[in-house]
């Protein structure tokens, strides 16, 4: 198949190199399938729906993928990158750890239950995946500003990411977000903007900018293509680190609900590569209840997501459109999963359990995902047999607010080792 690449970001000031986006060929109408050359593009032309990247891929072995560097630059042949992309300064992220859970199995009668901990990434979030391919997109286009509009943890990313590469970055974030998220995006020098309203009145209004600022990159919305791809890896990672073959069920949060299409997306790209075996899987989504409307549809059985205001303390989540919605329900439905919701004390709950049976200190995000997964079993919906994967996204020491004064010292006691039997803690 023959690669065509779209005119300049500026017109007349950028040419795009050959090879640029390695094996990507196109980017592809996820709605009515017309193709459109690759470049700064994220609607269709025909229909205006959402954009995603096409490939031709090459034979691929297992042994070239463990060849490749320690994080998600061994997957480069999958993703809209050169093949020199790790000559570039980036944050390197990927090759999160899989925990195995036996103790939260345990604890929620499940037989076989894995951790993917994206804790573990260069800013403590999944989010360093999809920055770092869409910092990539950004270099090859002629951005010379990394942007976004962020509920945190974008913002993070992309704020160590732009200093990483040398290039100015600039991130909305709405106004009430958790401090801890608020500093540490602002350590990183770049420009931070705190926007009075919830994070879709951030992101039309980042809509609104990138439609006039030519040099700028939205990772997600004008660079939105290729920066959704970095979510594929850790369906990857998965993959490769259950000894090259898939989960049986897997339980993942949603905000926009990118991660979890995604996540599908790369399981078929590694059964279609023959990399693994086609075994069945089941995908499941989880959401707060204060900001569910993936939830609330699929429950309906509608295939249309009605926006809602959110009010819930998963922040993280706290997107009230979310774009890949539709395409959630697509995915669990065809899966044979399902989308629940949970409330907050559920999620504080979920952050709990995970810290207190496997030693993960996951943010709201996980509390989520947690509390969904003791949901699902709770009410049959996943099969306590089967072997099942979730997502941990982010790093509780982000949302420190949603346990505090809901846990702390056992005892307050003077030095002594009388006051320490005093208070019953021998």
């Amino acid at each position: 198949m023959t690669t065509t690449y779209a005119d300049s970001t500026t017109p007349g000031t950028h040419t795009i190199r050959p090879g640029a986006f390695g094996n990507a060929t196109e980017l592809r109408c996820r709605e009515c399938g017309a193709a459109s050359p690759l470049g700064a593009h994220y609607a269709c032309s025909e229909c205006f729906g959402p954009l995603e990247v096409g490939y031709d891929f090459p034979e691929l072995t297992r042994e070239q993928i463990a060849a490749g560097p320690h994080n998600i630059w061994r997957y480069r042949e999958l993703l809209p990158v050169p093949a020199d992309v790790a000559s570039f300064p980036n944050t390197e992220p990927g090759l999160t750890r899989l925990v195995r859970a036996d103790r939260l199995a345990a604890d929620l009668d499940l037989a076989r239950l894995w951790v993917k901990d994206d804790s573990g990434n260069p800013t403590h979030s999944f989010k360093d995946r999809v920055v770092a391919v869409a910092l990539t997109a950004a270099r090859e286009l002629g951005f010379q500003v990394l942007a976004c509009p962020s509920t945190g943890n974008l913002a993070n990313a992309v704020a160590a990411a732009a200093a990483r590469a040398g290039i100015r970055s600039v991130v909305m974030v709405p106004h009430n977000l958790e401090q801890q998220k608020i500093l540490t995006t602002a350590v990183y020098g770049g420009t931070l903007v705190a926007v009075e309203g919830t994070y879709d009145d951030v992101n039309r209004l980042a809509s609104e900018i990138a439609g006039e600022e030519e040099t700028w990159a939205f990772v997600n919305v004008n660079v939105r293509p290729y920066y959704a791809e970095g979510s594929k890896t850790l369906a990857y990672e998965i993959a490769e680190q259950l000894g090259w073959r898939l989960p049986e069920q897997i339980v993942v949060p949603i905000a926009s609900g990118a991660q979890l299409v995604k996540i599908d997306k790369g399981i078929r790209e590694l059964v279609e590569l023959g990399l693994v075996e086609d075994t069945p899987y089941r995908v499941y989504g989880a959401q707060a209840t204060g900001c569910s409307p993936v939830s609330a549809a699929f429950h309906a059985g509608h295939d249309v997501v009605a926006p809602v205001k959110p009010q819930t303390l998963a922040k993280s989540l706290a997107i009230g459109n979310p774009a890949d919605g539709p395409y959630v329900l697509d995915v669990v439905r065809r899966t044979g999963g399902s989308v629940e919701d949970v409330s907050d004390d559920e999620v504080v709950d979920g952050i709990a359990r995970l810290a207190r049976t496997e030693g993960i200190f996951g943010e709201t995000a996980g509390g989520v995902t947690v509390a969904t997964l003791a949901k699902l079993v709770r009410t049959g919906k996943l099969d306590p047999a089967a072997e099942t994967v979730i997502i941990n996204s982010g790093d509780g020491l982000k949302t420190l607010d949603a346990i505090a004064g809901r846990v702390g010292p056992k005892a307050t006691i003077r030095p002594t080792y009388e006051a320490f039997t005093e208070a019953g803690l021998a």
